[in-house]
């Protein structure tokens, strides 16, 4: 079985993105992993020459700035990134530069891939998610957030990214996924207050136009993180790539796990979930075969 691993990067350095820790947590399981640098403004090659491993394959790209509509931008670099993996591979392993797999679904999500490598009904491998929030002790857990997405595909079978980049499908139809027991962690929204607002301004450029990112942004130095609608405290154990990372954490944010500010809709859901395993209205951007 052969994989290869593949993300794009931009301006890492600037926005403190955990993308060392991100490419490292899958290189245990690719042959080869493609990296697509964009245009920045900081140092982010050097930050990606620095993990000096064989395995890793460094690329250029210049992102198209004008792309501005629903993230367009995220997903023609992924695009891009894809489209440089071989022929040869029975598998693609896409990572955003914010989400790091801990090394206990490593093993799981290996399985996953033997067991499913010569299925051709099976295009893609779904993993769970769990979104960090302000800090590494909270994961917000409201039903706005999605609970999986496919991170395993199938390169060169015409799987392209979809909108922005957040998940993948075929000729415009979602593809076939299977799930498996492996958790991605995401970690885009723990940054220290003021590069998490600098990072918003940025990222929102590439949905909306200027006078929308002032109106919504706003020109604030820092991002209050106080107006989540949900969190709960995490119990469990980060991956050992993020241990160095975490403890050079030097803001503090707290979150009172009680207060719910969760809108009515959200509020049913969270029951029938509770009651059901079924969540109202998620967003799936794949169809689950089993």
């Amino acid at each position: 079985m052969k994989v290869c691993g593949f993300t794009i990067v931009r301006n890492a350095v600037k926005y403190d993105y955990p993308v060392c820790e991100s490419i490292r947590s899958v290189l245990p399981l690719v042959d080869e992993f493609i990296v697509l640098v964009g245009n920045s403004d900081d140092e982010t090659l050097q930050l990606i020459e620095s993990i000096r491993s064989s395995k890793v394959k460094i690329h250029h790209s210049v992102w198209d700035d004008s792309l501005r509509e629903g993230g367009r931008v995220l997903a023609v670099e992924t695009d891009k990134a894809q489209a440089l993996i071989g022929n040869d591979y029975d598998w693609a392993i896409y990572i955003q530069a914010d989400e790091v797999l801990p090394e206990k679904s490593l093993e799981p999500l290996k399985s996953a891939m033997q067991r499913w490598k010569d299925d051709s009904v099976t295009e893609g491998l779904l993993l769970n998610y769990l979104h960090f929030y302000g800090s590494y002790k909270y994961v917000a857990d409201s039903p706005k957030w999605y609970r999986a997405e496919i991170r395993v595909i199938r390169p060169g079978k015409g799987i392209s990214s979809w909108k922005d980049a957040q998940g993948f499908r075929k000729d415009g139809r979602k593809l076939c996924v299977r799930r498996t027991e492996a958790t991605m962690h995401h970690y885009g929204w723990v940054k220290p207050p003021e590069l998490q607002q600098a990072k918003q301004r940025f990222f929102h450029r590439l949905w909306h136009s200027d006078d929308w990112v002032n109106q919504h942004v706003g020109n604030n130095n820092v991002f209050d993180y106080a107006g989540i609608d949900s969190v709960r405290l995490f119990v469990d154990s980060h991956p050992e790539v993020m241990q160095e990372r975490i403890s050079r954490q030097n803001w503090e944010v707290t979150i009172d796990v009680r207060r719910k500010n969760l809108k009515f809709t959200y509020r049913i859901a969270r029951f029938l979930e509770k009651k059901t395993g079924w969540r109202a209205g998620e967003y799936k951007n794949y169809r689950v075969i089993n």
